[in-house]
């Protein structure tokens, strides 16, 4: 299996069907091979969510651990991935409620990793990294910071995992229409918190790698 295609959970959906039949036969290696495609996005995701790093990686980790102890009733239907953040997205609203006030320090630069363009373009990685650009991007993260769990995942799984409004409703268990919903009230949100030039600039800093709605 290619590493890069693994380790930002590119996977063919039948490279990932072949992976998920092979783990149910009990193959170690294709379990792995699916927990290095999805682990490090999956845990950007919940890290935005819970804002701790102790809490993220332990929700990560039961997220794998369910999605495999029930791997035989995965449907094939979905992508593994969007039943994995169904699983984490669950977890993240439990550890939610139990830490009513939550904090951490922001990490732009583990949340973000950098675009595939620019790791091999040296000039958008300096304009990418430029203190205006993270001071941008942070300003950006604090204002989705703000918004409600599901707002906030609502503009994650868009923005950032380039899910439909349909699949996002698959792993937050509402219609569609609520996602969007959710979508333009976050957008709206983002406008109130982000004054000026960011209120227009602000989906163009590379939060997402786009999605349609």
């Amino acid at each position: 299996m290619n590493r890069e295609d693994a380790s930002e959970g590119r996977l063919s959906p039948l490279r990932e069907r072949a992976l998920i039949e092979n783990a149910r036969s009990g193959c170690g290696e294709s379990a792995r091979n699916l927990v290095m495609a999805y682990q490090d996005r999956l845990h950007a995701f919940v890290w935005r969510m819970v804002r701790n790093t102790d809490d993220a990686a332990e929700i990560c980790q039961d997220a794998f651990m369910r999605a495999f102890q029930s791997l035989e009733e995965f449907n094939f239907s979905y992508r593994f991935s969007t039943w994995l953040y169904t699983i984490a997205y669950r977890l993240c609203l439990n550890a939610l409620r139990r830490r009513r006030s939550y904090s951490g320090d922001l990490d732009i630069d583990a949340m973000t990793p950098p675009d595939r363009a620019s790791r091999s373009d040296p000039v958008g990685e300096a304009v990418a990294n430029s203190d205006e650009a993270k001071r941008l991007k942070a300003t950006i993260w604090g204002a989705v910071d703000q918004l409600s769990p599901p707002q906030r995942a609502t503009v994650l799984l868009f923005y950032r995992e380039s899910l439909s409004c349909q699949e996002i409703g698959d792993v937050l268990g509402m219609p569609a229409a609520t996602v969007k919903s959710h979508l333009h009230r976050a957008r709206g949100r983002l406008k109130e918190v982000l004054s000026g030039e960011l209120a227009d600039d602000w989906s163009s800093l590379r939060l997402a790698e786009g999605g349609a709605a």
